[in-house]
């Protein structure tokens, strides 16, 4: 049986908080590569390609499990704590 998440009940319906781009970068004036909603707060975050990594830190500071991609056309979902990739993404849209 392929691996499930066990995070999905922490999946809220969110705004992104920062639509325009990763929250942390836009109030220091960073570049970011490609961005990340997380599905518990709503924050937009930089992903791992980024040179600030801001989704990830996100995760391992306040521990919200879920994250979705926040790129134009893209339909997947990753949880930190269980390692899994899901595709579609998990939650509303």
């Amino acid at each position: 049986m392929p691996k499930q998440c066990t995070h999905l009940n922490q999946i809220q319906n969110v705004a992104p908080r920062t639509p325009d781009g990763c929250e942390e970068c836009l109030a220091t004036g960073s570049d970011w590569v490609h961005l990340r909603l997380c599905l518990s707060c709503g924050h937009v975050g930089c992903c791992d390609n980024s040179p600030n990594k801001h989704a990830t830190k996100h995760f391992r500071k306040v521990h919200h499990p879920i994250i979705r991609s926040f790129e134009p056309g893209e339909d997947w979902g990753w949880c930190y704590v269980d390692e899994l990739m899901m595709e579609p993404a998990p939650g509303e849209r």
